[in-house]
């Protein structure tokens, strides 16, 4: 995995938001009518509009989690569903605190 793309990616508060989110999407996504957000995923639209950001600009941060390995995207019909990759989030923070030990 390329660390400066997954350090890019998190230094934004914005892309740190939608992780956050994406962490329980049962408590912030629980109306999600169209799939389960917790198996499937959260539809994009649905992440702009917890962000009060544009659908672009939410596309841009949701492309920037993905090319880190941090979410993965589905696409379902005519909508695209995000969901957080525990296991490369994981690896990522085990990595970083190797490298911020003494």
């Amino acid at each position: 995995m390329d660390r400066s793309t997954q350090i890019k990616a998190m230094a934004s508060e914005t892309r740190m938001s939608i992780l956050r989110l994406l962490a329980e999407p049962n408590r912030y996504f629980g109306h999600q009518w169209s799939a389960d957000p917790m198996e499937f995923g959260v539809c994009m639209t649905m992440i702009a509009e917890a962000l009060a950001v544009a659908q672009p600009t939410a596309s841009r941060h949701l492309d920037i989690l993905r090319q880190a390995g941090f979410i993965t995207v589905r696409k379902y019909q005519k909508w695209s569903y995000c969901k957080r990759d525990e296991n490369v989030i994981r690896d990522y923070l085990e990595w970083l605190g190797r490298q911020l030990s003494v």
